[in-house]
Formats: structure tokens, C-alpha cells, sequence
């Protein structure tokens, strides 16, 4: 049916979109709803490439539309299909990109969640983007006095710099982890966190600095 074919409906979208002599403005209402019923048609039948581009379509067409909220919706979307097409680099910038619309709605939570996202998926790949991506995530929650919420995106760049063998780094975040606790009265992680931090200077034999942070954390 040439009327659902995926190709033919990206095609009759675009050219909703192309000004021309006959065409003064764009009919980004028409073009979106196009482009959102191909990329649902590309990503049926597993053409991942064509669902992603469809999609980041339509993401643009919302934001024509001045709703941002579903231009981010279709940006994680097409963020979903790079990780399946394991492109990193496109994961990040379509998460990141979502994140940036989530907080035009002033909706921080999933700003966050966006980027929390990102960083699940490329962290086997790309560790350093990924300890970035959850750093920028916990900030957005700290900004929003939702640092209960921030607590295991804390917990996940810990393992991350542990696997890395970076102790002095994970024990820098555990610390953090000992603060966000503090401020939002969780006592159970704040003494976890801090307990954590002294077992990994004794994973690294560092007993100098282990018998160190036991002090300060005790005080």
C-alpha cells in the first residue's frame, strides 16, 4: 500500500516542508504527523537507519510546532535506534539534545533521566562520556533540591571509576554521594557511602589514606 510505505510518506513530508513557488510556508503540522507515521513504519520492519532519521524529524517538526515536549519524546526515540545501531556518538547527542528540550518544559526530572539514559548505554563503550553524561545528571537534580533522586546516578559513575581502576576518583564521588545524603536526611546511604569510600582505599592498599577518610567521615 503506497499510502503507508515509509519512504513515500518521509518524501510527501518533505516536500510539505520545501518552499517553492507555489508553496510560500512550510505545513509543519502535516509534514510532523508524516514523519512520525513513517519512522513507526521504518522501526516495524527493523530499518533502524531510516526509523532514527524519521524520527529525528519529527523531533524538528515539533519544535516548529513550539512543543517541545514531544520533540523530545522523538529525539529519545531516535536516541533508542542509535544505541540498537551502536552509534555512540549519536546516543549522546540525541540524549543530551532531548535533555535540552525537557528543560524548556522546565521538567528537570527528565532532563535527567535523559541523560542517566545516555550514560547506561554507552557505558561499556565510551566510560568517560558516560561518567559525564551521570555527572550533568545528578546536577540537574541537585539544582532541582531532588537529591534523594541523584543517589544511585552517584552509585553508577563509583563503579564506573572502580572499573577503571581510578579509586581516588570513586572515593571523590562516594563522598559526594555522603553529601546528597546528607541534605535529603537518607542516614542509611550517608553512612554507606562513607563506609564505601574507606573499603575502596583498603581494595586499592591504601591504608594511609583509608585510615584518613575514616577519621574525617568520623567526625
Amino acid at each position: 500500500m503506497s499510502g503507508s510505505d515509509p519512504g513515500k510518506l518521509i518524501s510527501k513530508a518533505d516536500n510539505l516542508t520545501t518552499l517553492s513557488l507555489t508553496r510560500w510556508s512550510a505545513d509543519w503540522e502535516s509534514a510532523t504527523r508524516l514523519y512520525e507515521q513513517a519512522a513507526n513504519g521504518f522501526r516495524v520492519s527493523q530499518d533502524y537507519e531510516n526509523a532514527k532519521l524519521a524520527f529525528e524529524k519529527a523531533s524538528k517538526g515539533r519544535e516548529m510546532l513550539s512543543s517541545p515536549w514531544d520533540a523530545a519524546k522523538s529525539m529519545e526515540s531516535a536516541a533508542a535506534l542509535a544505541k540498537e545501531l551502536r552509534n555512540w556518538t549519536e546516543v549522546i547527542d540525541f540524549y543530551r539534545k532531548a535533555s535540552e528540550l525537557y528543560m524548556q518544559c522546565d521538567r528537570p526530572q527528565f532532563a535527567s533521566d535523559s541523560l542517566a539514559k545516555a550514560a547506561r548505554a554507552v557505558e561499556d563503550a565510551l566510560p568517560s562520556d558516560a561518567i559525564k553524561l551521570y555527572s550533568d545528571a545528578c546536577v540537574l537534580l541537585e539544582d532541582d533540591r531532588k537529591e534523594q533522586m541523584a543517589l544511585d546516578l552517584y552509585h553508577a559513575v563509583t563503579n564506573i571509576y572502580v572499573k577503571l581502576e581510578k579509586y581516588t576518583d570513586a572515593v571523590a564521588f562516594l563522598l559526594k554521594l555522603g553529601l546528597a545524603a546528607d541534605k535529603c536526611n537518607a542516614t542509611n546511604s550517608q553512612c554507606k557511602a562513607y563506609l564505601s569510600a574507606v573499603i575502596v582505599y583498603l581494595y586499592a592498599h591504601d591504608l594511609k589514606q583509608a585510615e584518613k577518610c575514616y577519621n574525617d567521615c568520623s567526625q
